[in-house]
């Protein structure tokens, strides 16, 4: 093995390339190229075997890009091009030596790109950095360890540490993971579904009493209408393009509702046919709602009235009254709320012609199997749990929810988020689950909600935790307010990152940081039984197990399970009846626990070994029964209100490049829209760009415009003329994070809204134009 790749190079920004047309179709054989070559040149042909033809196998691991659903019927390349990436970045030979440690000091890894930092390889020992200095040193595990454990019992309240969890944690780790932390006495459990999907959790928990897909892998086969809001499957879940090809050629019509054109909306080649390499492939979108940021929850509402409209010229023959009365509450009150709607502040609201919302609601009329399945263009919004209400309203009215071929179906954006939720990783799990917890393991957890990701940073600022914990991801990276963030966490007493790859949080530290190397999830995991696999939980509701296959990078990592358990026996004792000795040998100790106390999972051990795994129980999918107050579906009224755009401002969102994973930067490209060798970069409506008096090809600083004239800005950027919806622009997450106030939250679910930045476009001066950082 190696440690230094030569070949990493920050990028030159000046040098960037911009093609000037998105592209109309995604995949195709440019896909299968970009998802090989950095596989072969990075770990070669033997490992990209044995990683790349197990991944998203019955027998092999679950991917880690996305947590799209596997088929029943898998083919032998059931992968697409962003897991070829995030297995080629994890399962990576080159690895990280203790030399790196002194070679870089923290105040140059700050200095250093995202790219920069993932792509020097993977971490092989801890290492730790005392306060007062600017360079980590190897140190053995138990002194890791022991530093933590010392930290940890020395805080005058557990409430003074907060233990953050990323997508990618196993269920059995999670599971470990919180009751260690409950364990220890506090609920501080923020993760990145604070983030991304817990707006989806609310509106639907509040509506039909779980905040969980409605639907399986199979039923968008069986739909006549699939409604994508607010997603860019070509670049984030790549694998839906399959899914959505499928239900095209069954019958359906689809719809997309976005302010981009994206390619994997339009139309999708798939390499694995003919008519996809040599042919023009699957048109998908059968209509496109090129809507205004912000205006999805007007649309809803707008087309919820046609259908209570047409209800009303013909009465008994559009709603589904019997699903209805039986099933439902609060119809009356939302066809007298939507009687009064404002058809010209819908209009203003979404961007489109009354033509184009009338022809949105005759093609739900006339389906009788119907899909609406969003991502974090809905949830990330000021009002993103009200919108998400109105897609649980207008799936009721037809009776869209709970037949197949039909339902709500949020698309979470990591591999575990949802199985680590199930497993406990959240600070407000309901009274029964702690009850059970409390019961298996002999102990009273802590009832008092704790800090969730907008709350810990608040916390941090003001002193009040002083220790942070991370299993996995990058939170400084992923937070909004980017200077808010890092300055929190450099106030903290000590910071842990429990990692496979570097990344901007191992150089944003506490006084004193660890950082600890796990196993990834490609790699074969010894424990003292014999070899270990892990579950997860994709986002239909769907558990299976992950084996590993490729021989770890380095002797010494410790396992997610491994770190855990070691921690809490230092930390914990004998406080709480666990074996953690036990669990560390063999995960299926682990499972049978996660048996007597989470619902759905009895059985566990067995079920886990059924070929494809198992299904959790979902009352609204399964047997139309509702969790909520009064045991029904609600039906909600909900006040609309758009996102103002005062003179001389854009509505910005942050997005994804199609060469990147959340935070973890794989390139420097974004094929589909048109972008190379750079990320610096605003995409603007022509028109928009016009009224403004800005060129594209201009340079402008990107300055958030908020009442707290905070300084909020992107230094330098160049301007794409895009077609983006008017009023509308778009830049690359995470850095335009640096744009969203810490305080700029989803009413409800408190998800940074990081969709609707009101921003200006400030010219740059000759002299000012050289490429700087965020800031």
């Amino acid at each position: 093995m190696t440690r230094k790749n030569p070949e990493v190079e920050e990028a030159d920004e000046s040098d960037i390339e911009v093609s000037g047309h998105p592209k109309t179709w995604a995949a195709g054989v440019p896909g299968v190229y970009h998802s090989m070559q950095p596989a072969l040149k990075h770990m070669g042909l033997e490992r990209s075997r044995k990683t790349l033809l197990a991944l998203n196998q019955k027998d092999g691991f679950d991917c880690m890009s996305c947590a799209w659903p596997d088929p029943g019927h898998r083919k032998t390349f059931e992968f697409c091009e962003n897991g070829a990436k995030a297995v080629t970045w994890e399962a990576t030979p080159v690895v990280i030596g203790s030399d790196f440690w002194q070679e870089h000091p923290v105040s140059e890894l700050l200095q250093r790109s995202e790219y920069w930092l993932g792509m020097q390889g993977r971490l092989t020992e801890p290492v730790y950095k005392p306060a007062g200095e600017d360079r980590y040193r190897p140190v053995s595990w138990d002194e890791a360890f022991g530093i933590i454990a010392d930290k940890l019992k020395s805080l005058p309240s557990p409430d003074q540490a907060a233990f953050y969890t990323s997508g990618r944690t196993s269920n059995e780790a999670a599971f470990l993971y919180q009751l260690f932390i409950r364990g220890y006495g506090t609920n501080n459990l923020p993760d990145c579904s604070n983030m991304c999907h817990e707006s989806s959790g609310w509106g639907m928990g509040q509506t039909i009493g779980v905040g969980k897909a409605t639907v399986s892998y199979d039923d968008f086969a069986k739909a006549d209408l699939i409604i994508i809001m607010g997603q860019n499957p070509g670049t984030n879940h790549p694998r839906m393009l399959t899914a959505l090809e499928e239900a095209k050629e069954a019958g359906a019509s689809i719809v997309a509702v976005n302010p981009l054109p994206e390619a994997g909306l339009m139309r999708y080649k798939n390499p694995q046919k003919v008519k996809g390499i040599i042919g023009r492939g699957t048109d998908l979108a059968d209509q496109f709602l090129h809507i205004r940021i912000g205006g999805d929850m007007a649309l809803l509402q707008a087309v919820s009235r046609r259908v209570l409209d047409a209800e009303a010229a013909n009465p008994g023959t559009v709603l589904d009254h019997q699903f209805l009365e039986e099933h439902c509450q609060g119809l009356e009150e939302l066809r007298a709320h939507l009687a009064e709607l404002d058809e010209a502040a819908v209009l203003e609201a979404t961007g489109l012609r009354a033509e184009e919302i009338d022809e949105l609601a005759d093609r739900y009329l006339r389906a009788e199997k119907v899909i609406i399945t969003w991502a974090m263009g809905i949830t990330q919004h000021k009002k993103g749990v009200a919108t998400i209400k109105e897609i649980i309203n207008l799936l009721l009215l037809r009776g869209n929810i709970g037949k197949p071929g039909a339902g709500a179906s949020p698309i979470r954006g990591h591999s575990n988020v949802q199985g680590d939720r199930t497993m406990g990783i959240w600070e407000q799990m309901p009274p029964a689950f702690l009850d059970a917890l409390g019961k298996e393991f002999s102990f009273e957890p802590p009832r008092e909600h704790g800090a969730d990701a907008v709350e810990t940073i608040r916390q941090m600022r003001d002193g009040g935790i002083k220790v942070f914990i991370a299993m996995g991801g990058n939170f400084v990276g992923a937070m909004s307010d980017t200077r808010a963030a890092e300055s929190a966490m450099a106030g903290t007493d000590l910071s842990v990152q429990i990692s496979t790859k570097l990344n901007r949080s191992h150089a944003v530290t506490g006084s004193e940081a660890l950082i600890l190397p796990t196993l990834g999830r490609t790699e074969i995991d010894m424990q003292e039984s014999g070899p270990q696999f892990v579950s997860v939980e994709d986002t239909v509701c769907a558990v299976h197990a992950s084996h590993g296959t490729v021989a770890p990078v380095a002797p010494h990592l410790l396992s997610e399970v491994a770190i855990v358990c070691q921690l809490a026996q230092r930390v914990l004792g004998d406080k709480i009846s666990a074996d953690w000795a036990g669990f560390q040998k063999d995960y299926d100790l682990i499972r049978e626990h996660i048996s007597h106390v989470v619902v759905g999972c009895e059985d566990y051990n067995r079920k886990i070994r059924q070929e494809g795994g198992f299904v959790l129980p979902n009352g609204p999918r399964d047997s139309r029964t509702f969790n909520t107050p009064t045991g029904k579906a609600m039906l909600t009224v909900n006040e609309l209100e758009h996102v103002e755009r005062p003179a001389g401002t854009l509505i910005l969102q942050s997005m994804r490049s199609h060469d990147q994973f959340n935070t973890t930067i794989y390139g420097h490209n974004d094929r589909y829209r048109g972008i190379k060798k750079g990320r610096e970069v605003v995409f603007v409506n022509p028109e928009d760009l016009a009224e403004l008096g800005l060129e594209d090809g201009q340079h402008v600083d990107v300055r958030g415009v908020y009442p707290d004239n905070v300084e909020r800005v992107l230094r330098n950027y160049r301007l794409v003329s895009y077609p983006s919806a008017r009023g509308c622009a778009a830049a690359y997450y995470p850095e335009a994070n640096v744009l969203v106030p810490l305080e700029s939250v989803a009413e409800g679910s408190q998800t940074p809204v990081s969709k609707a930045v009101i921003v200006k476009l400030e010219p740059v001066t000759a002299l000012e134009e050289e490429p700087t950082a965020a800031g």
